[in-house]
């Protein structure tokens, strides 16, 4: 991406570790192992393999196995990548989102809330909850009235330390200088591709056999 300096680079790979090639293969990407990651994020975190591994196993409970539904998930995301202004982020979790069934006029919603979105009563509250607990450093007892009335514990402890997650990561992502990878046909948050294309859905880790195929490098 251009306007991004990249402050902390990739590790050279004659200098790779076992530890090194963890943090890269953590996520099961072909020949990682032996090649390395495409991801820019996973090359960066092999620089402190010891925080690199631990991440990985820490992103993972949030992106993956998380006690939120995959649309509330990607709601959530996808605010904090607004709110922190986190290309990186947003550019991969609009396919995300697009594959847990949220429509790009919904996604636009998010970026642009209050304004526009026919959201349930437990998607706004969700997306007041973003927005309070980064400007506020909390959430307010009427936002969590609500989300309380259908989230259990675990998933209310879910969805504060999932947009803590995301904080944490975008910061990294922008002191780091990490920028979208190159070959990704970036998508901006005016929902435009860098190829001027419509975003299409991508897969998590391991979703569908190609999965690495719908990132475009």
């Amino acid at each position: 991406m251009t306007g991004i300096k990249q402050r902390i680079g990739h590790v050279p790979k004659d200098q790779w570790t076992d530890d090194h090639r963890e943090v890269f293969a953590f996520w099961g990407e072909p020949n990682a192992w032996e090649e390395g990651s495409k991801t820019n994020v996973m090359n960066v975190m092999g620089n402190h393999p010891d925080l690199g591994k631990v991440y990985n196993i820490w992103g993972k409970h949030f992106l993956m196995n998380n006690t939120l539904s995959t649309r509330i998930l990607e709601i959530i995301v996808l605010r904090v990548s607004v709110k922190a202004n986190s290309a990186y982020e947003w550019h991969n979790h609009v396919g995300y989102a697009m594959n847990a069934g949220l429509t790009l006029e919904e996604i636009a919603a998010i970026r642009d809330f209050p304004e526009g979105g026919d959201w349930s009563k437990i998607e706004d509250a969700v997306i007041k909850a973003v927005d309070e607990l980064i400007d506020e450093n909390n959430v307010s007892d009427a936002t969590w009235e609500t989300l309380s009335a259908e989230f259990d514990t675990k998933q209310m402890m879910d969805l504060v330390f999932t947009v803590g997650h995301y904080v944490m990561t975008s910061w990294a992502l922008a002191a780091f200088g990490v920028g979208i990878e190159g070959g990704a046909d970036a998508i901006g948050f005016d929902l435009k591709t860098s190829s001027g294309n419509t975003p299409g859905k991508t897969y998590k880790p391991g979703e569908k056999e190609d999965w690495v195929d719908t990132r475009g490098y």
